[in-house]
């Protein structure tokens, strides 16, 4: 039963969000923030930035940690949806609404119970998909995601192995609202939960690969993210723990999909350069936007296929 919930807890999430994230990619389109082209430089500052966060977290008092991870999510929110409800006042009174619903159910129900879980995977799962498309829209491309994702493997890989940092990290958020990862709980018992740094590189790799080659690059990389995603992490838990005879040691997702996404980039690599965001058609700038605008696009987006 359990092995069974997970994997469908897992899968249904980790496709979901990336669904989400390219549905909003085909939707809106974001400012491009003056950042240039994506390079290695960029994928190492990104990689410095997920190496410190972590350790910014656990030198916070317990109490102060949900806190600046609600305000974290709160403007993330606010950024990623602003061109999709322009009203600010109206934007800030949806994200007060989100983030009063996963503070209300913790409180009244706890954060091993169902409500609290899909409050706080609902909040979760729009940042995710807001943060994906900044970076894909703002110039990330496959290639980048690819290598950051090869990079991302062997951090995880050495703190939860070596260093248990992402250990010690899950526990200073246990008991407290916001925590920064989705799923569901039932009880005490039965529970499936994705850390929302899994949740961003499935998003990712799956939009900068629709971003780069159409339908077959979003084909791919819905495939490699239920299949090394969902599947492979859940099921290698159960393994390890029926050989073993003990309960299963933490084991990184991204150790599957890291090594499974770039072997996806390589693939896709084959059928050419990658699309730029200039021949990519929107179907919109932001809601009520004017849709004349749109047509030069839609030409330019059919040339380019």
């Amino acid at each position: 039963m359990t092995v069974f919930f997970q994997l469908a807890v897992s899968c249904a999430l980790a496709f979901a969000v990336c669904v989400g994230a390219v549905g909003y990619f085909r939707t809106v389109r974001t400012p491009r923030p003056p950042i240039g082209v994506f390079n290695g430089t960029d994928i190492f500052v990104m990689m410095g930035f997920v190496l410190a966060l972590p350790y910014l977290y656990l030198t916070l008092p317990g109490p102060v940690l949900p806190a600046v991870l609600a305000a974290a999510f709160a403007g993330g929110l606010s950024v990623g949806y602003q061109p999709v409800i322009g009203d600010g006042r109206l934007r800030w009174a949806l994200i007060a609404a989100l983030m009063t619903a996963v503070l209300g159910s913790h409180l009244a129900f706890g954060d091993t119970a169902a409500p609290y879980w899909i409050a706080n995977s609902c909040v979760v799962g729009l940042v995710v998909v807001s943060a994906t498309n900044i970076n894909v829209q703002g110039g990330m491309r496959l290639r980048n995601v690819a290598w950051f994702l090869l990079a991302l493997t062997a951090y995880d890989a050495f703190f939860a192995w070596v260093v248990p940092l992402t250990e010690e990290l899950s526990d200073a958020v246990q008991g407290y609202p916001f925590a920064p990862a989705a799923g569901l709980r039932l009880g005490e018992g039965l529970g499936a939960v994705l850390g929302m740094g899994d949740l961003l590189a499935y998003a990712l790799f799956t939009t900068a690969a629709y971003k780069a080659y159409g339908k077959a690059g979003l084909r791919t990389g819905l495939v490699l993210v239920v299949l090394f995603g969902g599947v492979a992490p859940v099921a290698a838990l159960h393994i390890v723990g029926a050989v073993t005879g003990h309960p299963a040691a933490l084991i990184p997702a991204q150790v599957f999909f890291g090594p499974a996404a770039f072997a996806g980039h390589l693939l896709l690599r084959r059928r050419g350069p990658e699309r730029r965001m200039a021949g990519i058609a929107f179907r919109r700038e932001r809601i009520g936007a004017p849709r004349a605008a749109a047509g030069p696009r839609r030409a330019l987006g059919e040339v380019a296929r």
